[in-house]
């Protein structure tokens, strides 16, 4: 009998994080991600994806994770799924350039296959460690609604498993005595620097852009599509950002 690997090493994000106004300040979130290791995940990653966009917007996308491109070039959503999701933003009358967009888990996970790196999906374990990284990024956007995109940024957004196909389409109030009392946003962000907590963010969920990559039927491509664009423009509307 082969022994045993031991556990890999996940003591969370929260060792990393800054303290004082550095936590309220994207940029400054952004540096000390660098250093994080509140996973094992960091070791083979290239780099720490942290995220692009406004550091104040109404509103807030959440991915699963970089993907490979992401991964060498440091920014998210610059592969085909991000283009993608451009397209869609635009369709639903949005820019890119007026949301935030970042990840549920901030390093690259894959296996190698000969000289290609494959996406594997993070455990719930990985989403976890990065989670306070997640809440800081909102904490310090303020954002009116957070669209988390796929089961994984569903999971890290509200807390528990989600059914995206099931639960999609409608917006969720993260109300702290509510159904949705478990998510790690429930207690609210803070309104610039005053220190009273304000509503939390409104929650809709939506598959994310890599999933209609994989839709080969032209017809089920467009439909998903188009139905991705409506959580975005629900989203958008609910937030007051277009």
């Amino acid at each position: 009998m082969s022994p045993r690997r031991p556990a890999p090493e996940r003591p969370g994000a929260q060792e990393w994080l800054p303290r004082g106004r550095a936590a309220r300040d994207v940029d400054a979130l952004a540096r000390a991600a660098r250093d994080c290791h509140g996973c094992e995940l960091w070791a083979d990653a290239t780099q720490v994806v942290f995220s692009r966009g406004p550091e104040r917007a109404r509103l807030v996308l959440v991915g699963e994770q970089p993907g490979d491109r992401e991964d060498r070039e440091g920014e998210p959503f610059v592969g085909p799924a991000g283009r993608l999701l451009d397209e869609a933003l635009d369709a639903a009358g949005l820019s890119a350039d007026a949301v935030y967009l970042t990840n549920a888990v901030k390093h690259f996970r894959f296996e190698e296959r000969g000289k290609r790196r494959l996406h594997k999906s993070p455990d719930v374990a990985h989403v976890r460690a990065c989670l306070p990284w997640l809440t800081a990024e909102v904490a310090a956007v303020a954002p009116r609604v957070v669209v988390a995109m796929g089961a994984t940024a569903g999971r890290a957004v509200l807390g528990r498993p989600v059914r995206v196909t099931a639960e999609r389409g409608r917006v969720l109030d993260l109300d702290v005595e509510g159904a949705e009392s478990a998510s790690p946003l429930s207690q609210g962000v803070p309104d610039g620097d005053r220190p009273p907590r304000q509503r939390p963010p409104r929650v809709v969920l939506t598959t994310h852009p890599s999933a209609l990559l994989r839709v080969r039927e032209r017809a089920e491509r467009e439909a998903a599509f188009a139905a991705f664009v409506d959580d975005l423009r629900l989203a958008s509307d609910t937030a007051g950002a277009r």
